[in-house]
């Protein structure tokens, strides 16, 4: 293995006298430079623009959400209540009423989802959150709407002007006569602007849960769901467990990852994607290497012949030019994650590319990234080697 690796090693870095060669050895080179750079580059820049969209549903998710298997509600016994307060895994639980809704102001209609969250919702979260305004206080009719909301219906904070009003049809059955009988409505007034994403600014509306159980017609033990926080390093499975067996299996407990599954699922696809694309023009980039390995054999099929009568196997002279491909690929790759990691550090700490004037393009570099780029560099180019290193024939040597 010495033998093929010391030849490799000098037809890699020795100049041929065919300058054609040369050319296309160093085309084949700055090939797999700047494909790599591209590959890591457009990976982390994705994993940025992953972590970005995800920041803005996490930190308002519950580290866990129980909600109804089958129905649309749960039972929340003043029972359970306690035996959820006396476990050790749990910092804090918010009861959770939610459902759709119709909102008016000024012959204006909008589909809600009307969210009613008791006092212990969190205040980091709502700080987060709340843009203009306050909070609304409990036992008023107050609520806090998504900024899309308030575009639509043309309100603002505590606008005296305008009348909003929250509808919610009544449980039961047969024909009803009136909107009074078939609604149960309130009059609110908005206290505060809160701003997320798109989807809840623009059909998202809290309130406290005492108003959101009346709408509904709940009772006190009847819940949507409820939010639990845990207390730090604590095992995700051993709270499950315990929160199951005070719920008699009978609810459904999701995390952070099980809430947002469809847009995990979207991101992750795209991300596929982009790393498919990205390496089929490394693959295309790849070709020249094989193109240069075919040149370089054909150049020194004197050399070769030589090698050949002087004891080396056939086998032996494969791997002389496999050796060189895969060390051109692991040299052109590693100058290529190199400049690719400099370029993502400089935009994290100089912020080269804005997307607007207050908003750096988010990047994100990750180590997994680098292990996913070089495996791929490396695969490819072991490959590649391999392919033109097999056009050496023992035929070929007799010649």
């Amino acid at each position: 293995m010495k033998f093929p690796l010391y030849i490799a090693k000098r037809y890699l870095f020795s100049k041929s006298n065919n300058n054609a060669i040369n050319f296309i050895t160093l085309i084949a080179g700055f090939g797999i430079i700047i494909g790599t750079a591209a590959l890591f580059i457009v990976l982390s820049g994705f994993s940025g623009l992953k972590n970005f969209s995800l920041e803005f549903t996490s930190f308002i998710d519950p580290d866990l959400k129980i909600v109804p298997s089958t129905t649309k509600t749960i039972r929340f016994t003043a029972a359970q209540k306690q035996a959820l307060k006396s476990l050790n895994s749990v910092a804090s639980f918010t009861e959770v009423v939610e459902e759709r809704m119709l909102m008016n102001c000024d012959n204006k209609h909008l589909a809600v989802t009307l969210k009613g969250v008791d006092a212990n919702y969190p205040q980091a979260t709502i700080d987060s959150v709340l843009m203009y305004g306050q909070w609304f206080e409990p036992n008023t009719p107050q609520i806090v709407a998504g900024w899309g909301v308030t575009n639509e219906l043309g309100f603002g904070i505590f606008d005296v002007a305008k009348v909003i009003k929250l509808y919610a049809p009544k449980p039961g059955t047969g024909q009803q006569t009136s909107v009074k009988s078939a609604f149960t409505s309130m009059k609110v007034a908005n206290a505060g602007i809160f701003q997320v994403n798109e989807t809840l600014d623009n059909g998202t509306v809290f309130t406290s849960l005492e108003n959101a159980k009346y709408l509904l017609n709940y009772d006190t033990e009847t819940l949507s769901a409820l939010d639990i926080y845990l207390k730090p390093s604590i095992d995700e499975e051993t709270a499950r467990s315990a929160l199951q067996s005070i719920f008699n299996n009978k609810v459904t407990i999701k995390n952070r990852l099980q809430l947002n599954d469809a847009l995990y699922k979207m991101l992750n696809t795209e991300h596929v994607a982009v790393y498919l694309i990205f390496t089929l023009i490394l693959i295309i980039a790849l070709f020249n290497i094989i193109g240069s390995i075919i040149m370089m054999i054909l150049d020194k099929k004197k050399n070769l012949k030589t090698l050949y009568n002087l004891g080396a196997t056939v086998k032996e002279l494969r791997h002389i030019f496999y050796y060189q491909g895969i060390l051109m690929t692991v040299i052109g790759g590693s100058i290529g994650l190199g400049i690719g990691v400099v370029v993502i550090w400089m935009q994290q700490k100089y912020d080269l590319v804005m997307i607007t004037p207050s908003l750096p393009y988010p990047v994100d570099l990750q180590l997994t990234n680098i292990g996913v780029v070089f495996g791929t560099i490396f695969i490819l180019g072991v490959l590649a080697s391999r392919i033109a290193s097999q056009r050496i024939a023992k035929t070929q040597l007799n010649v």
